[in-house]
């Protein structure tokens, strides 16, 4: 049961990986289209996609990978969620705004 254990886990890695790195092309693409258009809902929506894709994946990404090989204690496991979590919420607010915005 070892194996495939450690498949799963390299899977997990590498889905996370996987979503921090299209998370950081999307907010790109994005942000090219706020600087072509040089419209405000354009750079709310780029912000929007990358603190919810981008900077959150990477904050879970890295924090798992620091508690799970000791580097980081398990007493900062709730302040790294925590910052995950408060990054999606103005990743998902900031898409909201772009949406409801009129300029």
């Amino acid at each position: 049961m070892a194996p495939v254990a450690a498949v799963v886990d390299w899977a997990i890695v590498a889905l996370a990986l996987g979503s921090t790195l299209v998370g950081s092309y999307v907010g790109y693409q994005a942000y090219r289209g706020y600087r072509r258009h040089d419209s405000r809902t354009m750079r709310a929506l780029s912000m929007g996609l990358f603190f919810l894709t981008a900077v959150a994946f990477s904050i879970a990404f890295v924090g798992s990978l620091l508690l799970r090989e000791g580097y980081l204690g398990l007493r900062y496991q709730q302040p790294l969620t925590l910052v995950t979590r408060l990054f999606q919420f103005l990743g998902v607010l900031l898409i909201a705004y772009s949406l409801h915005s009129r300029g």
